[in-house]
């Protein structure tokens, strides 16, 4: 059985928090945050939703989600794995590093694996300079790697043990 909730039921959580607000249209960045606490990703059904709750053009929604790097409008993995491309890490092989988590993840760099268990993305720079090249798994630094079985030794710290007798689809908007 599937213990997640149903669309409906975060649609009626979001729509709650919305009613409860005072300004509601001066808070749509809040809003938007919330919604994708609850749906984890903010699609196009989503935004129109919002936009027509607050009685705001769908264009305004889309033009914040679009501006703002914190919003997703596609389903993100359970983990976030973030390749430095700064100077430092491009220059001591982070393009290297991102073929080779692209490979054993089976994905390109912005998307997400079909088990959603990860999400691979690029970052400009994360400030461990010394470190370079430098792969980041959900905050947390992993520093000169440059082998492949250094990359499988990282994924495989945030693989589960066993894999679900179910599967459950954790996107159902």
């Amino acid at each position: 059985m599937c213990d997640n909730p149903s669309s409906n039921d975060h649609y009626h959580q979001l729509d709650a928090y919305i009613d409860n607000l005072h300004y509601k249209k001066e808070n749509l960045i809040g809003i938007l945050h919330f919604a994708q606490e609850l749906f984890d990703y903010l699609p196009d059904k989503l935004q129109l939703h919002i936009a027509q709750k607050l009685d705001i053009p769908a264009a305004k929604v889309y033009g914040v989600v679009s501006f703002y790097s914190f919003f997703t409008m596609k389903p993100r993995g359970k983990h976030a794995a973030n390749i430095c491309m700064g100077t430092a890490c491009f220059v001591r092989g982070a393009e290297k590093l991102q073929q080779e988590v692209e490979k054993q993840m089976g994905i390109k760099t912005g998307q997400t694996t079909e088990d959603n268990l990860f999400s691979l993305d690029s970052l400009r720079c994360i400030g461990a300079c010394g470190l370079a090249p430098v792969m980041m798994m959900d905050g947390e630094v992993y520093g000169r790697i440059h082998e492949p079985e250094e990359v499988r030794q990282v994924l495989e710290k945030y693989r589960p043990n066993e894999m679900p007798k179910e599967r459950c689809p954790k996107h159902d908007i």
